[in-house]
């Protein structure tokens, strides 16, 4: 009777434990995408603001790196380009002199080619000598000359300076692009922040001396998990993208918390099963990695062991 009653004990037990366990197709770890924001300047960290656990926007500036030296180069540059400019030759107000000269050499030549024209007339009735429209026509002859040369003059020198300036401007685009150049390096060291997420690990300090390269900080949106897991290859057949199913972690010892999950990727090349990974069918040396999205309520954390079941 005493053993009837310790089997039934027993099994009562064993009946309790398996209503406990959970049953689920696979397992993993949950994940992010983790992004370590490195320096992109070297110099010395002037302000560094930001703390683990914060949550940063993106586009945030959160540090600076002192520039001090970049930002002299910029103005000597800049210094070289103004002196350029004053180097140029401004050609207007002799081309406005000449231009004048011309216009009252033209004026002068209209009032000739009348004359002549009145002379010729007199000429044919005796009123005018042939002197007279031999002299009207030389001073026609050494308007036309005149006018001439002050086009060749307006010619001349628009040339010339035109030649100055731009030998003198050639330097000015090489220049530009190196302001241009040292003004990126200005913007690099300002530390902006590249996504909206927590601060998972701070690497420096303000104050501290940092080069280019050198990791500054690691941050990850942990709105939203990936659990990491890995099914054999007989559940392929059961799973697809975009799938919803349903995701578990331990919430007391007994009893569990439970998510909505999508699936958002499957691997299309199998590996040996994870030490750490247990799935359904333990005795499959080969699985397949699945990526599961988890929307975090706030208690899934990084690395936290998850169960889905499909």
């Amino acid at each position: 009777m005493r053993y009837l009653v310790v089997l039934l004990t027993v099994l009562v037990l064993v009946s309790s434990c398996n209503q406990n366990k959970l049953k689920t197709d696979a397992s993993g770890v949950f994940e992010a995408d983790e992004v370590i924001v490195s320096a992109e300047q070297s110099g010395k960290i002037i302000s560094f603001s930001l703390k683990e656990g914060e949550i940063i926007s993106k586009g945030a500036l959160v540090g600076k790196i002192d520039a001090s030296n970049t930002i002299l180069q910029k103005q000597q540059v800049e210094a070289t380009i103004q002196s350029l400019k004053e180097k140029t030759v401004n050609v207007k107000p002799e081309i406005e002199l000449v231009k004048r000269q011309q216009a009252v050499q033209e004026s002068q030549l209209a009032k000739q080619l009348k004359e002549k024209a009145r002379t010729e007339n007199l000429l044919k009735s005796d009123a005018a000598t042939q002197k007279q429209l031999d002299d009207i026509n030389a001073a026609i002859d050494l308007l036309q000359k005149q006018i001439s040369v002050s086009k060749q003059q307006i010619a001349l020198d628009e040339s010339n300076v035109s030649l100055q300036n731009r030998s003198v401007l050639s330097e000015q685009n090489p220049l530009e692009k190196s302001a241009a150049q040292i003004q990126d390096q200005i913007n690099k060291s300002q530390i902006v922040n590249p996504i909206t997420g927590t601060v998972l690990t701070k690497y420096t300090l303000a104050g501290e001396m940092t080069t280019v390269g050198r990791a500054l900080y690691k941050i990850a949106n942990l709105d939203t998990l990936t659990l990491r897991a890995y099914v054999t290859e007989s559940q392929l057949t059961r799973i697809k993208l975009n799938q919803r199913v349903k995701v578990f972690t331990d919430d007391g010892p007994k009893s569990y918390k439970e998510y909505l999950g999508q699936i958002s990727w499957i691997s299309d090349k199998s590996e040996f099963t994870p030490k750490t990974i247990q799935t359904k069918d333990e005795r499959a040396d080969l699985v397949y990695a699945v990526k599961i999205r988890v929307k975090n309520d706030g208690y899934l954390k990084l690395g936290m062991y998850g169960e889905v079941k499909f």
